[in-house]
């Protein structure tokens, strides 16, 4: 098969197992053993939609809960468990079923330790998943929840997860030393690990576009195998091989075998596979085999964001990296970088702009500065961190004191760029940069070196657009920023009010960003309580308003409680107080212009 049938082979399983209509199986197995043997490749192809789909339907059907009510036994991890709203919540798997389990109190305390892989045993209760969380539950395979009210003992689990949990924890006790924030985000570097972080580093890293840096991706895969490298030379080409398929299984296993590291894993053993049958295979067509293949062993993966923008990065930087290099003008040393991060960024377009809202602007100034950091990181975590684990304090301390430069250095950009009012770059903005760099690239091939240099112009204008509207932000009038929190702005006055928040605290920031929010004059936390405190606690340590109202009972330092009655002025704003109790209710209004 060529390059392109492959491709179009993996456009066929996605359609497929998008469809997931019930098919049998044993026909389409036929068809695909016949078209390989008569090396058909658009029946083949006719196969792959088919089964993709036949697969599909059956895994959407194997969501259902082994049981509802009363669980009494032993469950294993699949994820880490995190913490969640003042609860713990982890994956776990009840007789080849997988569950989403929640446990607060007691038991959070003594579920929130253990790792993925280990056994425990619990006691709760299996409910069915409520429709509204359906969709998002069947991307992870889950089709119930458990509530634990107890916890009892536990077992490290089989003999990789054993090893995988020894190495994590190694990891992590070395880097002890690093601060807080740092540890946790060298946490996410190394091994995808996301939990602990507060909610202002996660919306610093989205809002620069490097998010991707905190997920383990096929730079990790290719850092590891680097690392062993020396080793695997020394092999002959079945060890090598094999070696290396077990190696590319444990990183999965230790890093927990998210949607990006299955692609890269399968990337990775395809390559492997390919130069050891004296057949080197393009970028373009592994690509394509390993997301052939993860959809028809795993069609839920159609549906996962992670995987989408796995794929969408590694499919802009294998066809578009080249061309943009030899299109972009000046040094090539910082044509070639610049080349793969705007490649990158068109292939998560597709994905992010439809769920997210937009592209970033400040994503690719930052991932230029951020990624040629990142990677010496991400090795140097891997191999001077598992030494510090193991020799502890004083010598950790000096081994990670360039891992804490260099985490340092990440986070400043992120918070950094973060925070530049460059706006989103939106469909319309996308198609127009598209079409300048065609122009740019068909210029380029006829030699026409001013009308690259208009494109090139163009393509730098386009970006300012979205930089222009954040600067001038509009006037809004209880606009929902978040599920349960609204926004009034006019005359450069900023009122939030809170109301039984359903969104992450990394959602409201990201809510408040996309309203190109710089200031809050005053918030209002209508209900009272740790949880609401909680909700709000990362805004006010960014925002740090002017004024903060909270009902009678409030767990928020240094909230005023407003009487019942009253009124507060917010510039052209005024706030009537309408009730204090069950929960503070305000009505924000224009203020009466004088008589």
């Amino acid at each position: 098969m060529s390059d392109a049938a492959t491709v179009v082979m993996a456009l066929g399983a996605l359609a497929g197992a998008w469809w997931a209509h019930p098919l049998p199986l044993l026909p389409v197995a036929v068809l695909a053993m016949v078209a390989l043997a008569l090396r058909r490749p658009a029946a083949l192809c006719l196969a792959v939609v088919l089964a993709a789909s036949a697969l599909g339907a059956r895994a959407e059907a194997g969501l259902h809960p082994p049981a509802v009510g009363p669980f009494d036994g032993v469950v294993t991890l699949v994820g880490d468990p995190a913490e969640v709203a003042g609860a713990v919540r982890a994956d776990v798997r009840i007789r080849g079923k997988r569950v989403e389990a929640w446990s607060r109190g007691p038991a959070a305390w003594r579920f929130d330790d253990r790792l993925a892989g280990e056994q425990v045993a619990v006691t709760g209760e299996l409910q069915p998943v409520p429709a509204m969380a359906r969709d998002r539950l069947a991307r992870r395979h889950v089709g119930a929840r458990l509530t634990i009210r107890s916890v009892g003992a536990w077992s490290p689990g089989n003999g990789p997860s054993r090893l995988a949990n020894r190495l994590r924890r190694t990891l992590l006790s070395g880097a002890a030393s690093l601060p807080p924030d740092r540890r946790v985000l060298f946490s996410g570097f190394v091994l995808g690990d996301d939990r602990g972080q507060r909610a202002e580093i996660t919306d610093d890293f989205r809002a620069a576009g490097l998010s991707h840096l905190l997920v383990v991706s096929g730079q990790n895969v290719a850092f590891v195998l680097a690392l062993l490298a020396p080793v695997l030379r020394r092999l002959g080409l079945g060890p090598r091989l094999a070696v290396g398929l077990v190696l590319l299984f444990l990183f999965g296993v230790l890093v927990r075998w998210e949607p990006s590291v299955l692609r890269a894993s399968a990337m990775a053993g395809l390559s492997l596979v390919a130069a050891t049958l004296g057949r080197p295979a393009s970028t373009v067509r592994v690509l394509a085999l390993a997301v052939t293949g993860l959809l028809l062993v795993d069609p839920l993966l159609a549906g996962s964001v992670g995987f989408g923008l796995s794929v969408g990065a590694s499919a802009g930087i294998a066809l578009l990296s080249a061309p943009l290099a030899a299109a972009i003008p000046g040094p090539r040393a910082l044509a070639r970088p610049l080349a793969v991060t705007l490649a990158a960024q068109a292939g998560v377009a597709p994905v992010l702009v439809p769920v997210f809202g937009g592209l970033p602007v400040a994503s690719i100034p930052a991932n230029l500065l951020a990624v040629p950091v990142a990677g010496p990181l991400m090795m140097w975590g891997i191999a001077a961190g598992l030494p510090a684990g193991v020799v502890g304090e004083p010598v950790a301390r000096w081994v990670h004191v360039p891992t804490d430069l260099m985490v340092a250095w990440v986070a400043g950009i992120a918070r950094w760029f973060g925070a530049l009012p460059l706006g989103r770059l939106g469909p319309g903005h996308l198609v127009a940069l598209l079409a300048l760099a065609g122009l740019a690239l068909a210029c380029r091939a006829r030699g026409r070196r001013s009308v690259v240099r208009v494109a090139v112009t163009g393509v730098a204008a386009v970006l300012a657009v979205p930089a222009i509207g954040a600067a001038r932000p509009p006037a809004v009038d209880g606009r929902p920023v978040a599920a349960g929190a609204r926004l009034w702005r006019t005359g450069g006055a900023t009122v939030l009010v809170v109301d039984d928040l359903q969104a992450s605290p990394d959602r409201l920031l990201s809510g408040l960003r996309a309203a190109s929010v710089r200031r809050l004059d005053v918030v209002v936390v209508a209900r009272p309580g740790l949880a609401s405190a909680r909700d709000v606690e990362p805004a006010l340590r960014r925002f740090r308003p002017r004024l903060l109202l909270g009902p009678p009972g409030n767990r928020l330092a240094g909230a005023v409680v407003p009487a019942a009655g009253s009124a507060i002025g917010a510039g052209p704003l005024v706030l009537a107080v309408e009730s204090v109790t069950p929960r503070l209710a305000v009505r924000v209004s224009p203020r009466a212009p004088p008589r």
